[in-house]
């Protein structure tokens, strides 16, 4: 029909020709529009081609578009289109769409890189410094990849080669101008009549997945003191493991990627695909270096944490089966030389004076005696000096104390009342007197650096919170281990406890305290209790419906499941909720650890957490007449304590002592005078028999 209309439209070609032939020259195709078979014969024409020509030039050029086309952007079984891979061309460019949960949606698109303005280029160096010219992302894709890459800083900010080898990572999979070389869109959806990616191959090699693994696996997050890794790969052991988590498609409202990402390490095929394989720094470069705790593995840390390995020119002793380092055999031998010289001693000193020298002390009997004798005259001439210093010394003794005697009853009253001022006078001191029970007073020296570090940092941030704790076990009996604790009847039980502790109301100064009134708030809203109910956000309705093995699928995923979150949105590791479990296997656990953490408050006039300490006295005695034989009558064990418990005990000991010590020196006192003096003969002579 003369005015039908005819449509030729094709996606862009790499290739700037078609059969050699400039695509600029092909005037009868319009890319992507529509023109009558008339107008296009008459573009021919007016070009010097004929009509003929120009039909032939159109077939020829639909069939060019089929064969080159076709492995460009085919589609594949999964609706995805197949893209070429090339240098210099995306496999997704732009944000199509949203998700219901609001998450953006890239579009499938195999156009090639664009280059930025400055200011694009500058931002993106700023978050990726690997990814110059061309680049592969809009700014809204960027806006968005930093959105994102900003909620893993928290957790590897401590080792900065770990966190930039995971930027670079993803600035790869969105900016990068290679991306075709190792993006492949494997599968799209139609999201408002426009087609998203919602699955991607994302190509690497598995020495890249190896070390940027390594570079992480220890990392810390200080905050909960855990691995990062617990976190942002749900406790990977393997990269494998680590990059199927980050990979995961999130459900709707929950946190992780809008689509399929799935890593396959060192797999091309012949369409040219080339794995990413980057630089990635080691956690123990020196230009990015972490932490001994982040990076054990780092050469630096190793020599600081091993022992120094002993050389084997060393001297040592073997005796038989035993084997002793030269020095301590050499101080065992010198302490038994030391032992058998004094023992030695010791035996000649008893044999000396068992048999004496009676010539030394007999005086002789005759003159003829004592001149035949004149080798003891020395020895008793000597006695004599002795003896008579011994009579000057008793003989003073005796002088000044019968001088004494004489003084004291003669005036009694002077007697009297000295010895009652000078002891107070000397006493007076304890008018500032105090008992110190607070613990850290006791262990650290208040003028020490550890004291003044401690009273800087509570000045300046805040003092360490309060500790109330409670631990419910199981036990153990002599031929079995302590059985599991995670069972619903114990998890019930927890629940009556928690209602009691929830309604646990203290009196201070005529008002009532309550735990929500001092617990320490995260996000201002709920107590920060770390119990294995916050797996059912502390309420028994969702434990009704969930059952125990939320709890236990919580134990596996508490850090990436948002229904295994608290109530003040944190994740709780179950190895600070649960306690005698072996290694990694949380169900078998025998023991839940319940702490409250309290506000706590700089003590400067000793009043500034009087409400708490309130309310932990209401809590101990709580739990030593309720909660107490709650947990007896379920064949469990209970210990409790709180952060005042420590300065009670050490207030109870000093006080609890008071009347056992006057007791025995009353005793002492009565046996002594007694014991020393006469029995009295009547009674009003007590006092002076008694002495």
């Amino acid at each position: 029909l003369p005015q039908r209309r005819w449509t030729v439209s094709a996606l862009r070609l790499p290739p700037p020709s078609v059969f050699g032939i400039p695509c600029s020259r092909w005037r009868g195709i319009e890319w992507g529009g529509e023109g009558t078979r008339e107008e296009m014969g008459l573009v021919g024409r007016r070009r010097g081609v004929p009509g003929g020509a120009v039909v032939f030039a159109t077939a020829v050029a639909l069939l060019q578009i089929v064969f080159l086309v076709h492995p460009t952007s085919a589609q594949q079984s999964n609706g995805a289109p197949r893209v070429v891979p090339a240098e210099g061309y995306c496999s997704m460019y732009g944000i199509c769409a949203n998700r219901s949960d609001g998450k953006v949606l890239n579009c499938v698109n195999a156009t090639k890189a664009v280059k930025p303005d400055t200011l694009f280029s500058t931002r993106i160096q700023s978050l990726c410094p690997t990814i110059t010219g061309d680049v592969c992302c809009t700014v809204d894709q960027f806006d968005t990849l930093h959105q994102q890459v900003q909620q893993a800083v928290p957790f590897l900010v401590g080792c900065p080669a770990c966190l930039r080898n995971f930027l670079n990572l993803f600035c790869e999979m969105s900016c990068s101008p290679n991306q075709s070389l190792f993006i492949n869109v494997t599968s799209a959806k139609q999201v408002d009549n426009i087609t998203t990616v919602d699955g991607i191959d994302y190509y690497i090699t598995s020495n890249y997945g190896e070390e940027l693994y390594n570079s992480c696996k220890e990392v810390k997050f200080g905050t909960l003191n855990t691995r990062a890794m617990d976190f942002l790969g749900g406790g990977a052991k393997t990269y494998k493991e680590w990059f199927a988590f980050l990979g995961r498609q999130a459900n709707p409202n929950e946190p992780g990627s809008p689509y399929l990402i799935t890593y396959r390490p060192d797999l091309s095929d012949s369409s040219g695909v080339k794995p990413l394989n980057t630089t990635v720094y080691s956690c123990g470069d020196p230009s990015l270096g972490c932490s001994c705790g982040d990076c054990p593995s780092s050469s630096v840390c190793m020599g600081s944490l091993l022992p120094q390995s002993k050389t084997e020119t060393s001297c040592s002793v073997k005796m038989g089966s035993l084997k002793a380092e030269c020095l301590d055999f050499s101080l065992v031998v010198v302490y038994i030389v030391f032992l058998c010289a004094i023992l030695l001693w010791g035996l000649l000193y008893r044999t000396r004076g068992r048999t004496g020298f009676p010539s030394q002390t007999k005086p002789p009997k005759n003159a003829d005696d004592k001149s035949n004798n004149n080798g003891n005259v020395p020895e008793n001439s000597a006695q004599v000096p002795k003896a008579a210093s011994s009579s000057i010394v008793q003989t003073y003794m005796s002088t000044f104390f019968r001088r004494h005697g004489v003084f004291v009853t003669r005036h009694p009253l002077l007697v009297l009342c000295a010895s009652l001022l000078v002891p107070i006078l000397l006493c007076i001191g304890l008018i500032r007197f105090k008992v110190e029970t607070r613990p850290e007073k006791l262990w650290v020296s208040p003028g020490s650096q550890t004291a003044y570090e401690k009273q800087y940092f509570d000045s300046h941030l805040a003092p360490f919170y309060r500790i109330e704790q409670l631990v419910l076990a199981t036990s153990a009996s002599d031929q079995l281990e302590a059985p599991t604790i995670v069972n619903d009847n114990n998890f019930k039980l927890l629940f009556q406890i928690q209602k009691k502790i929830d309604d646990l109301r203290a009196n201070y100064s005529g008002s009532t305290v309550s735990l929500a009134d001092i617990c320490l708030k995260p996000l201002s809203t709920d107590c920060a209790t770390q119990s294995v109910l916050q797996y059912f956000q502390l309420d028994p309705k969702k434990h009704d419906d969930l059952g125990i093995d939320h709890a236990k699928f919580c134990f596996e995923h508490y850090s990436s499941e948002e229904t295994c979150l608290s109530t003040f949105q944190s994740p709780i590791d179950p190895s600070t909720i649960l306690g005698g479990f072996p290694g990694s296997n949380f169900t078998e656990a025998s023991a839940f650890v319940i702490t409250y953490p309290v506000n706590n408050k700089v003590e400067t006039t000793g009043q500034e957490n009087a409400k708490a300490m309130a309310w932990e006295r209401a809590y101990i005695n709580l739990v030593k007449e309720e909660i107490l034989p709650m947990v007896l009558a379920q064949n469990l064990t209970l210990s409790f304590s709180s952060e005042s418990s420590i300065k009670d005990e050490l207030n109870r000991e000093s006080t609890a002592d008071a009347i056992t010590i006057v007791i025995s020196y009353i005793v002492m006192f009565a046996y002594i005078s007694f014991t020393l003096g006469d029995r009295p003969s009547r009674l009003w002579a007590l006092f002076v028999s008694s002495k």
